[in-house]
């Protein structure tokens, strides 16, 4: 899937061949006091409180931070590619449920995000899907919008179990 970013106003835009359409996700952030601001949207009814990290001078803990949506931006979008295409190859599953970790550093005199590891966890109601929802697990770190958009390394570690006949019943 080639993608091609255009900034437009205060919105980044996606346009995707595969789809043959342009998709915008307008977010609004509104400061508050100090480091703090709140993220909201237009087209979404809630708001996210965010702030600096406490890592950094002036940060506030106990708050998301841009750094904590990077990292669930990913988590996330690994989820539901993984979703949508475990629905076109037919795989069921019963449960889903990721960790995630972003570590950032200094490289070359800036802090930037050097790996995210995201570890989903999925149970398979049948032990013949296991092969395909490993397959699944590669094709939705590929076809993500978000980890195509970013430099960052980004290493998948799924953990995939089948849930065994007799523990339905239970």
């Amino acid at each position: 899937m080639s993608i091609r970013t255009i900034r437009k106003h205060h919105c980044i835009v996606f346009k995707t061949k595969a789809m043959n359409s342009l998709h915008s996700y307008e977010v609004n952030v509104m400061w508050h006091a100090g480091r703090k601001g709140t993220l909201s949207s237009p087209v979404i009814p809630t708001t996210i409180e965010v702030a600096t990290p406490p890592e950094f001078a002036g940060g506030i803990k106990e708050i998301w931070t841009p750094e904590h949506l990077f990292v669930a931006a990913i988590n996330a979008c690994i989820m539901s590619t993984f979703f949508a295409i475990a629905e076109n190859s037919k795989v069921e599953y019963i449960s889903y449920e990721s960790y995630a970790v972003g570590t950032a550093d200094k490289v070359e005199g800036k802090f930037s995000f050097t790996e995210i590891v995201v570890k989903p966890k999925v149970v398979l109601s049948a032990a013949e899907h296991e092969q395909k929802a490993r397959r699944v697990f590669e094709m939705s770190e590929k076809a993500c919008t978000i980890s195509n958009s970013i430099k960052v390394k980004i290493r998948l570690e799924p953990v995939i179990t089948v849930l065994q006949p007799h523990a339905i019943n239970l």
